[in-house]
Formats: C-alpha cells, structure tokens, sequence
C-alpha cells in the first residue's frame, strides 16, 4: 500500500527521480494543443524533446500510461498518464487507471521517487479535493518501494463544480 505525501507547490521543483504528467489519450498531435496546467509548464521549463516522443508513441489508452525523457528538467523521465478522455473529461476509472498505470512503470523502471500531479482535476473536470480522494483510494491498492508525492496547484482556481 502506497501513502503518498500530499503537499501543496509546483510540481516541478520537486526533488524526485521522475514526474507525472497528466495529459490526454495522445490522438490530437501535440503541436496543435495550446499548452495548459501541467503540460504547458513542462513545454516551458522543460522544452519540447519529451512531447515529441509522446507524439511517436502513438494513442494512449485512457487510464494508461507511457515514458519520455526529461527534456532540460532535472529529473530522469517523464511518466504521461491518459487521465482525460477525448471530451477533456476525467472519471473515476481515468483517475485510478492512471495512477496504477503511472505506479506500475514507477516500478518496472526501479524509481526510488515521483511526482504526480492531481490527475482530472482542472481541464479534466473534477474538483481538486474529489481528484485527489480517488487517487489517493488508488494509491491505497498500489505495493511500491517508491517514495509518492502529489503535489496541489494552488496557483490557479482548481476548483469546477463537482462533476455527478
């Protein structure tokens, strides 16, 4: 069972071998979408490098997840989880698939650390505080050796009204 350490900040100045990124089911080429939350801090401070592989990896599955590099961040790689689906919704079953997909590459690859985002909150729809209470029931079925984080965005209104 995996209790992650929940804090407020950016994500991106955490001290962890690797970071999620919460994007979407990858159909839509990366250079056509305006880039938001999570993904546009990525292009900003970590360059392109990492949404180009993202675009040779092909479709996402919703709830899955794939591997880039880095690009110029200062950690190893770059976990993007399909949270959202092709309506720029999240679900429950996003959310969860997301962070079993995340946490399983997590540990094939042997990372001691990570980052996440909370996934489907923002564009995906959710509010925040119910994003987060389904990644943290997810996280409750996960067994890792890794150290989890997941960081709140409180720079902006993450808050929509709670979808039914």
């Amino acid at each position: 069972m995996v209790s992650p350490n929940v804090i407020d900040g950016n994500l991106l100045d955490q001290p962890v071998e690797v970071i999620v990124n919460a994007w979407n089911r990858n159909i839509i080429p990366w250079w056509l979408l305006v880039p938001q939350g999570v993904s546009g801090a990525i292009k900003k401070r970590g360059g392109y490098r990492p949404f180009i592989e993202l675009g040779r990896l092909g479709p996402i599955p919703l709830g899955g997840a794939v591997m880039t590099s880095a690009g110029r961040l200062p950690c190893k790689a770059i976990i993007h989880v399909a949270g959202i689906s092709m309506l720029w919704r999240s679900s429950r079953e996003s959310i969860q698939g997301s962070v079993a997909s995340a946490m399983d590459l997590v540990n094939r690859h042997g990372f001691g650390s990570v980052a996440f985002p909370v996934i489907g909150a923002g564009t995906g729809g959710y509010r925040q505080a119910d994003a987060l209470a389904l990644m943290l029931d997810a996280f409750s079925r996960v067994t890792s050796p890794a150290a989890v984080t997941v960081v709140r965005y409180r720079g902006q209104s993450m808050n929509p009204p709670a979808l039914p």
